[in-house]
């Protein structure tokens, strides 16, 4: 009597999955970016070694390897640490970065000298780039290329002895040899198998995505380092302080710190600008938070092009505005005195509102006012500098300054020290807008010869000694500090980290799986049906897709005595 098995084997012995994998995944299974070549004799008389061809062989083998990539992408990610610890000079204000030499004078040459203050255009950290870059093409090209042929060729043929296979079934039917391989082969079709009748069985294959969401995962890393070399090499970025009714062109000369790509043109700037026309600031007044920043939010007037229409906006912090294919980005606030400072004459040598550098979370802040068109009672003429604080929310004064106890304008107050002589302003080197160079000025003194210092309120003024003039404090305005950016290379960057993480998944979730279905007739008539299945991974899936498979071929094929027995019943 026949034997019928209508179960599915799982076979997991190391001597059947090794014979299995390395008879059935044949090329498909070795894709790989190092092509195999076999070991050449030496030539009598020859001697022995590779070479300097053999050694470049070994190096480019190495290079290309993805054990090699995933080290240099390692590298990379490890030398990218310092350009976030260490200001740049690309990416930060020239404010931080000659703060960072200030306060640490000893490992300021160092830093130089290994390029620490430009890391990511410095020797060490271009070359690990241009590594990964290399290797991640020499992957790509040759498994792209064995991928393609894989999809190209058909399914292999049916293994001899199905029964060595991992998962195996197999029962005997009433139905011809044709109608199951067609039933086999339209079951397959329909579940998306890649499948072909030839030689009395079915071979199909399903899970090539696998394969190509790696190849997709390495494409994509290799079009996130061409975003970033884009991005570095054709970049732009500046900042602007903008006073409240006060505006912005983007024009190089307009800006307060400006840097750039190397490739970048100048004359390529768009033509925009915008007009801050008021900054809206709450602050929470109690509870834990207090003091923290509920509504920060610049509201602006902009145009795009010379014959742009005015539009209204608003910028935020991490919520930037894009005008003309840039983003501006709002990254601080203060406050701006507005002064009034006349001359010994009683002429009005400098009026405007001169923002002040924050020093805490209360917003106290340093403020630096320059004069250098000034002229004495006598018709002389001279420069005046004035350095202080200025509290929004007035605290008290202590030896150093002042205090403020909230950063919303609630009591302000600014406390000053005059100074005149030079403020080196005419020796054409750059200063900062926040320091007061004392070396040439004197300080103005009291009629008792101790430092002359004076603490005001809006609407307040003070006389400066001997006649030499009058400050006033007229008022407060806030301002906001933008940067205005243009990176060609985001876009590019955030669909290759999208891409990624699709191919990603799709590399570690699906599984490549073959199966085969053989039919061919007994003696006694019958046709004996032969099931078997491989997978690339030691998963439980391919067995249950196999039962799965095995149930609806025998909807078109039943079993013998499925036949019967459904006969036996008719009658």
């Amino acid at each position: 009597m026949a034997e019928n098995t209508d179960t599915v084997r799982g076979r997991d012995t190391a001597e059947d999955r090794d014979t299995a994998e390395d008879r059935e995944f044949d090329d498909a299974s070795r894709l790989s970016s190092a092509p195999e070549e076999e070991a050449a004799e030496p030539a009598a008389g020859e001697p022995v070694g590779i070479g300097v061809l053999g050694w470049l062989r070994w190096i480019w083998r190495q290079l290309t390897s993805m054990r090699v990539a995933l080290i240099l992408l390692f590298m990379l990610s490890i030398a990218a640490i310092p350009g976030s610890l260490v200001p740049q000079e690309s990416g930060e204000s020239a404010l931080k970065v000659d703060d960072f030499k200030a306060r640490h004078e000893t490992l300021t040459p160092i830093y130089e000298k290994i390029g620490m203050f430009h890391v990511y255009s410095s020797p060490w950290f271009s070359a690990i780039y241009i590594l990964l870059f290399v290797s991640l093409a020499g992957c790509i090209l040759p498994r792209s290329w064995q991928f393609v042929g894989v999809l190209r060729s058909k399914p292999p043929a049916a293994p001899r002895n199905l029964t060595r296979l991992p998962v195996y079934t197999t029962w005997r039917t009433g139905a011809d040899q044709e109608a199951v391989l067609a039933a086999a082969e339209r079951v397959l079709k329909r579940r998306r198998f890649r499948a072909h009748t030839a030689h009395g069985a079915v071979s199909s294959e399903k899970g090539y995505l696998r394969e190509a969401g790696n190849l997709l995962f390495h494409i994509s890393l290799f079009g996130l380092l061409i975003a970033v070399a884009i991005g570095h090499l054709w970049n732009a970025s500046g900042t602007k302080i903008v006073v409240e009714g006060e505006g912005f062109s983007n024009i190089l000369t307009d800006y307060d710190d400006f840097s750039s790509g190397p490739f970048f043109n100048d004359d390529k700037l768009k033509g925009f600008g915008f007009t801050l026309d008021s900054f809206d600031a709450a602050y929470a007044r109690s509870g834990s938070q207090r003091g923290t920043a509920r509504k920060f939010q610049a509201n602006v007037t902009y145009w795009d092009g010379s014959e742009g229409a005015d539009r209204k906006g608003t910028i935020k912090v991490n919520e930037p505005l894009e005008i003309g294919g840039s983003k501006v980005y709002l990254t601080a606030h203060g406050y701006a005195p507005e002064i009034t400072v006349r001359d010994g004459r009683g002429d009005v040598a400098f009026r405007g509102a001169v923002p002040c550098l924050p020093q805490d979370a209360n917003a106290t802040s340093q403020c630096v006012f320059k004069v250098p068109d000034y002229r004495t009672k006598d018709n002389g003429r001279e420069q005046l500098g004035f350095q202080g604080f200025f509290a929004p929310t007035f605290g008290g004064a202590t030896p150093k300054g002042m205090v403020s106890q909230f950063p919303a304008l609630d009591f302000p107050a600014l406390l000053l020290t005059a100074y005149h002589g030079d403020l080196g302003v005419d020796a054409g080197t750059p200063q900062n807008v926040y320091r007061l160079e004392t070396t040439h000025l004197k300080q103005f003194k009291d009629a008792k010869g101790d430092p002359f210092r004076k603490a005001l309120r809006p609407g307040e003024k003070f006389s400066l000694p001997n006649g030499a003039g009058t400050f006033e404090f007229r008022g407060v305005r806030e301002f906001a500090n933008f940067q205005v950016s243009e990176q060609p290379g985001n876009g590019l960057a955030l669909g290759s980290a999208v891409l990624a993480i699709a191919g990603l998944a799709a590399s570690l979730f699906i599984q490549r799986r073959r199966v085969w279905v053989r039919a061919a007739e007994d003696e006694d008539g019958t046709t004996v049906v032969e099931m078997a299945g491989l997978g690339r991974s030691e998963s439980a899936r391919i067995a249950d897709e196999l039962a799965d498979i095995a149930a609806d071929v025998q909807a078109g094929a039943p079993a013998a005595e499925d036949r019967q027995t459904r006969e036996s019943e008719e009658e």
